[in-house]
């Protein structure tokens, strides 16, 4: 069974809602959607106070390159265009929307019929789901069309569908492959289809035997799918480490995948693009994870893009525990902590991770002893502890020398380290400070 060759390691699981089936939230009073739920610039409103919306109305347009169109999620009326902290206490453009009734944009189907066929020629794949507002959700949120937009010179001959879900207690894609598995398969042609690649290849662990059967039995009604069954490893889900699972080829420092043929999408993306080009639908949901050891119930929902971490909370456990140590977006590996539980959810978002005080609480940092530890976890053929010895001497140009912006801040580094050193987060601010150097001397 394959894997990737270099580093990675077993965090503990944690998949206790992987039973869960997909609940759908109730709509709250008020939304508040980011204008920049994706990598890049953010969407401009075209709406402004006092006007009506509906469901899957543009509210903010791409005008840059690297953008992406945002849609109302909510009918209602526009209370105000200004500002709002995001989750991680940052401001950014939002659009406020009083919530009134639930009037959706007539062009977009409603009907749980499944559509399969896909009339569209590549190009216009592409443009559609720009007009959408489709990015990719497996965490980066990369806007769909520039990514399926192929450079002149390059070519894609591999199409890799990530549905490793390796990060621990996530569980959205699990239940959208037991669940949707025929809308998935759907997107996944459609997307092979704007690529022109003769097959497509969806990598799941082995840990969901389940979702490999159904998902085995449901590709085996299209043409180019193949459900390739992978080991258990973290970070198998990263586009560069599943790429060499799948395929067996490196895309080597400072290339993209599509350098090396292979272009890689989330399993959550296909199901978007389903929705975005056979329904007309665009992206106002995402299928999030509410998870934590010391909860009373396990969730997955289906939730509107605007509602607040304090609704998602209340709606699902009614109080947070009062032991509740952080509340992490994501998973335990690359997830970030919450620090404003009124901000709104966006498109990237997966989970809301409910960690008691036992679990967050970090151990005490010792002293470095050079076990390597780090550098034989790190999939990216990294020395972290070097790294971390560089900034905080701020020895800034070695490290960009030596590769620190290859770091895909999986966390395997943090994870294996024995004297609990904080490398992840150093080599971020580090990353950060490269960044920073670059860009001052241009």
């Amino acid at each position: 069974m394959k894997t990737f060759r270099m580093g990675g390691v077993h965090p503990e699981e944690n998949k206790i809602s992987n039973d869960a089936a997909i609940e759908v939230m109730p709509v709250p009073a008020q939304m508040v959607v980011l204008m920049n739920q994706h990598l890049g610039a953010p969407a401009t409103p075209i709406v402004q106070k006092g006007d009506k919306v509906k469901v899957g109305q543009l509210i903010g347009e791409a005008q840059a390159f690297m953008c992406a169109n945002v849609h109302s999620p909510v009918s209602g009326t526009v209370l105000k265009v200004e500002p709002c902290k995001d989750a991680f206490g940052l401001a950014k453009p939002a659009v406020y929307i009083n919530v009134e009734g639930d009037e959706w944009m007539e062009t977009i189907d409603r009907t749980p019929d499944i559509k399969r066929e896909c009339t569209l020629e590549p190009k216009q794949i592409v443009d559609k789901l720009k007009e959408m507002g489709i990015v990719g959700l497996g965490g980066a949120t990369f806007p769909a069309h520039i990514k399926y937009n192929i450079p002149e010179g390059k070519k894609a001959e591999y199409l890799i569908i990530n549905a490793a879900e390796c990060e621990p207690y996530l569980t959205s894609d699990y239940r959208v492959m037991m669940e949707h598995a025929e809308e998935v398969c759907i997107g996944v042609s459609i997307l092979r289809k704007a690529l022109g690649v003769p097959n497509a290849y969806i990598g799941i662990e082995n840990n969901k035997p389940l979702a490999i059967a159904k998902m085995q039995e449901t590709a085996r009604q299209f043409e180019g799918i193949v459900v390739e069954p992978l080991k258990v490893k973290y970070p198998q889900g990263a586009e560069k480490q599943l790429i060499n699972a799948v395929t067996g080829r490196k895309v080597p420092s400072g290339k993209l995948p599509i350098d090396v043929g292979c272009m890689v999408s989330n399993l959550g993306t296909a199901f978007a693009v389903y929705e975005a080009i056979q329904k007309n639908k665009p992206l106002i949901e995402n299928i999030l994870t509410v998870t934590g050891k010391k909860l009373p119930s396990q969730h997955n929902y289906i939730v509107r893009i605007g509602t607040t971490y304090n609704d998602i909370i209340k709606h699902s456990l009614g109080e947070l525990p009062a032991t509740t140590g952080k509340i992490i977006s994501g998973g335990t590996m690359m997830g970030k902590a919450v620090v404003n539980l009124d901000a709104p959810t966006v498109k990237g978002n997966s989970s809301v991770l409910v960690m008691d005080e036992g679990e967050a609480r970090r151990n005490p940092e010792t002293a470095c002893i050079r076990c390597g530890k780090c550098m034989h976890a790190c999939p990216m053929g990294l020395e972290p502890y070097m790294f971390s010895v560089l900034v905080k001497n701020n020895r800034i140009e070695e490290a960009k020398e030596h590769n620190i912006l290859d770091c895909i801040e999986c966390g395997c580094c943090f994870f294996s380290c024995p004297a609990n050193k904080p490398l992840t987060d150093e080599i971020r601010l580090g990353k950060n400070k490269v960044r920073a150097m670059m860009a001052a001397k241009k």
